[in-house]
């Protein structure tokens, strides 16, 4: 009879395969491997098998990969969710969101996860943000971001790492350290571009872009990069540097690196969820398709839905909602996660789009979104409403304590509370800041500790964690260690 780890290794295998046929690939049998992955995470995942009981759905009760129970990602932010034993963990990041440093949630993938959240990556890198490469072909890559080492814990450095790996040449570099963006370095490489006729890839947080846009603004700086060279952007905009709309964003990449709208590209990460989403306009243009309003096309092994802020139903093409993911990439975590981010589907729910966080209107989550400007990751108090409105997190929480009088919000008392610590891409912000504010400083070097100690942590500090607030319902704080870095940049 075969055993849970032969069954998770065997879907494995075979949604790796589904990966590698690529995204125009065809996978009639999505809702069979869901229910496959349902199954397997039902019977390995004790949180998870608790929420699905307290739902009244299990394995064997649906057959259609839209009923899975959705989780919240809200969750991961008090709870470890693992569909395998974790003393196998091989791979940890952090989420996003501003919280108790005990309350940034927590992924861990094994090795199996780890090979699946890689190729996942860069299947949809390859395909969206370098369509136009053939196999093996690469690029020089300059990274505005931290790197693994600066901040090995965030998802963003990880997956910026993977992508120098499979697509940049040995020249290519993260450009952004504990005290900002190395200036020197990048204006020298960017002149390189230019005077060699070499296009490169810009790749980073939408923050340190407009950060440095403004600065070559100020110092009329510009450059003519050649035809070819293209940037990607992620992580969000949360307005600490002016008010910058997207299209302000395409304006300064044309006027300040002379690289066209068609050669932007915008991604979009949920820890939570494996696979990244990209945007299609790079692809269309070099297929030669007809422009139109951006999109990001969902692969073939996950499914994107808007779900209704009234009751979690699925709605049609262009009407906004919560965005739910199902992931076939997520085996050693759950197949289903709901955001708090809001969005609408496209092309009969084979792309979606973002149109920002959710916000609180008289008491309800309203349809229009928070009017910040804000992007992936950024910061919501949306599961606070959520807790009474849809009443989900509240009775998880209930279950989870086994205590059916416990009713308080555990978010609302946990975000009251002193010492929240900015969070990736949060932490960007602050680095670009932090040489001239001194409590911006504080916070970047309590993030960059934060991302350093949680990935240090033995397994069984976790667990005890874990343990500690199911018990106690009160999550005790972590203490930072000061890490000091010799890093230097040059101020424009």
């Amino acid at each position: 009879m075969p055993t849970s780890s032969n069954t998770s290794h065997r879907l494995t295998e075979e949604i790796l395969g589904f990966i590698e046929a690529g995204v125009d690939a065809e996978l009639p049998d999505f809702n069979d491997y869901s229910m496959q992955l349902f199954a397997l995470q039902y019977e390995n995942n004790q949180l998870f098998r608790e929420f699905c009981d307290a739902k009244k759905v299990r394995p064997g009760d649906i057959d259609r990969w839209e009923d899975v129970p959705m989780v919240y990602n809200d969750v991961f932010k008090t709870h470890l969710v693992a569909s395998f034993p974790l003393e196998q963990s091989v791979m940890s990041c952090l989420t996003g969101g501003t919280t108790s440093i005990t309350q940034r949630g927590r992924i861990f993938r094994d090795e199996d996860g780890k090979r699946l959240v890689f190729a996942a990556n860069r299947m949809m890198t390859g395909s969206y943000l370098f369509p136009d490469f053939e196999e093996g072909m690469r690029c020089r890559i300059l990274i505005l971001a931290p790197s693994p080492q600066l901040a090995p814990s965030m998802g963003m450095a990880i997956g910026m790492d993977q992508t120098r790996l499979a697509f940049g040449t040995p020249d290519s570099m993260f450009l952004l350290g504990k005290t900002g963006i190395d200036i020197k370095a990048l204006l020298k490489a960017l002149r390189e571009s230019e005077a060699s006729n070499v296009p490169v890839a810009l790749i980073g947080a939408t923050s340190a872009y407009v950060y440095f846009f403004q600065a070559c603004r100020r110092k009329k700086i510009s450059f003519r990069l050649p035809p070819g060279s293209r940037v990607c952007d992620g992580g969000g905009y949360r307005g600490r540097f002016g008010v910058v709309t997207r299209q302000d964003y395409y304006g300064m990449v044309s006027e300040i690196l002379d690289v066209p709208e068609t050669h932007c590209v915008n991604v979009l990460g949920e820890a939570e969820t494996a696979t990244n989403l990209f945007d299609d306009a790079l692809r269309r243009h070099v297929k030669g398709l007809p422009p139109r309003k951006r999109t990001r096309p969902v692969p073939p092994w996950s499914r994107v839905r808007a779900m209704s802020i009234d009751d979690l139903t699925p709605l049609p093409d262009g009407e906004v909602g919560l965005l739910a993911h199902w992931d076939l990439a997520n085996v050693p975590t759950v197949l289903s996660v709901i955001t708090d981010n809001l969005g609408y589907t496209t092309d009969n729910g084979s792309g979606c789009e973002m149109v920002g966080r959710a916000k609180i209107e008289n008491g309800k989550v309203s349809p229009l979104p928070d009017e910040r400007p804000s992007g992936p990751m950024s910061n919501s108090a949306i599961f606070r409403m959520l807790e009474t409105y849809v009443n989900f997190s509240i009775d998880f929480k209930m279950l989870a304590a086994k205590d059916p009088q416990v009713a308080p919000s555990i978010r609302e008392e946990i975000e009251a509370r002193p010492g929240s610590v900015a969070s990736c891409p949060q932490v960007v912000d602050e680095i670009l800041v932090a040489q001239h504010d001194v409590e911006a400083a504080k916070l970047r070097d309590d993030s960059l500790n934060t991302f350093k100690d949680q990935t240090e942590r033995p397994l069984d500090w976790y667990k005890a964690k874990e343990d500690e607030q199911l018990l106690a319902d009160h999550p005790a704080g972590l203490k930072s260690e000061q890490h000091p870095s010799n890093e230097r940049t040059v101020e424009l």
